[in-house]
């Protein structure tokens, strides 16, 4: 691995990044455009071996404009962004640090049961692919290890509060926080914006922290199986996932890079996560790994990336935002995958309703996911991509800026 490699040079030779933030960043850097290189010229060859196997996409007739030229693309290119993720991250990363290893499980865990459901839709001919229980199965397992593990692994801490105390002489002694275990989390625009899961269950007296478990696992198999499902259902039309998922990664990024920098995470008053430096590696690897899917994947897309990659996504972009105490923000920076799953609920939702009332069922929007909605009103698909690119950036600032407005 290139990490113990550089980790020996810096330390032996003084190298430039002589701070251990510095070297991570460093390696962030590296990691980006090996994941674009691989992304952009390896994708091509990942794209033509789809080609050649006839790994191409079924068309259901949905009637929308342009909808039969899209017939026999290649799909699976999730595939792409797994390689051109993975690959830099066990290059530069340090693969010993728990949350790597949790984000590298999650990479493989969701790619193998997005690529199972296009395998089935593909060889077995089902349209309808893996069975949506197995699917939510495969996603509380994994929400289940990824809860277990922050909650119950030694090295999962962070930074307690400086704080100030007067001692027997009356004097003011500043103390150090120390490292804790904490199932703490951000709560967006509120002065103390910090939240205890703890606190939930606290009405039940001193030993029930004992039990917070039982609420902080269930939530995190909440949060990784809504935001895997919505991106999944943004899954529709070129470019739309892939640019809308870089937007979100990137500014994961940027919290991700004040998390594990002890002095602006002091700075800006918000929690220093202990280790936590190291998934920026992981994080510019696979926004790399995003922009350079979306060379081919922009209208007119030349592959498709599949449940392979919406999947993928989804589950990484969930752990991400967990793992650095951002849970909460996602219904903010996530706010295009909300707004498609919420349309999508409504819609079938709705239909129900009056179909048992009324003995017909009525529709909200002219077809769910809400993209499709667009299309039905005659909106071309680049259009679409193009303003729904435009809202998540709108979405990603109001996100940065809670870091100091509260």
């Amino acid at each position: 691995m290139l990490y113990y490699l550089f980790d020996y040079l810096e330390k032996e030779y003084q190298l430039p990044g002589a701070s251990l933030f510095g070297f991570i960043s460093f390696r962030a850097v590296m990691a980006i455009l090996f994941s674009l290189v691989i992304a952009t010229v390896y994708g091509k060859k990942v794209i033509l071996l789809l080609q050649r196997k006839q790994i191409g996409e079924s068309i259901r007739d949905l009637g929308l404009q342009g909808q039969e030229q899209k017939a026999g693309t290649p799909t699976m290119g999730g595939l792409i962004i797994i390689m051109a993720t993975l690959i830099p991250v066990l290059l530069f990363a340090d693969i010993l640090n728990v949350y790597v290893i949790l984000l590298i499980v999650t990479t493989l865990w969701m790619g193998v049961i997005g690529f199972i459901d296009d395998y089935i839709k593909i060889f077995k001919k089902d349209k309808k692919g893996l069975k949506g229980k197995f699917k939510i199965l495969g996603q509380v397992v994994l929400g289940l290890i990824v809860g277990a593990t922050l909650y119950f692994h030694p090295q999962v801490t962070m930074r307690d509060h400086d704080k100030s105390i007067i001692t027997k002489q009356y004097e003011v002694e500043h103390v150090k926080g120390m490292d804790i275990k904490s199932t703490r989390t951000t709560v967006p625009f509120i002065k103390n914006n910090e939240f205890d899961y703890g606190n939930l269950i606290a009405w039940a007296g001193e030993g029930a922290k004992d039990y917070v478990w039982l609420i902080f696992i269930p939530m995190i198999i909440l949060i990784v199986t809504a935001v895997s499902n919505g991106a999944n259902l943004t899954d529709g039309i070129d470019g739309l996932a892939a640019g809308t998922s870089a937007i979100i990664v990137f500014t994961l990024g940027i919290f991700t890079w004040v998390s594990g920098n002890i002095i602006f995470s002091d700075y800006l008053d918000i929690m220093y996560i202990t280790g936590v430096g190291e998934l920026l590696v992981f994080v510019t690897a696979f926004v790399g790994a995003l922009v350079g899917f979306l060379w081919y994947n922009a209208f007119p897309a030349t592959v498709f990336m599949g449940d392979t990659g919406s999947l993928t996504i989804g589950g990484v972009i969930a752990v991400i935002a967990i793992i650095i105490r951002k849970e909460l923000l996602i219904p903010v920076l996530c706010g295009i995958f909300f707004a498609e799953s919420i349309s999508v609920m409504l819609q079938v939702g709705y239909f129900k309703y009056t179909k048992k009332k009324l003995g017909e069922g009525k529709r909200i929007f002219l077809m769910a996911p809400l993209h499709h909605h667009y299309q039905k009103r005659g909106y071309h698909e680049s259009k679409i991509v193009t303003r729904f690119w435009i809202v998540g950036i709108m979405l990603a600032i109001i996100t940065v800026v809670t870091l100091k407005i509260r």
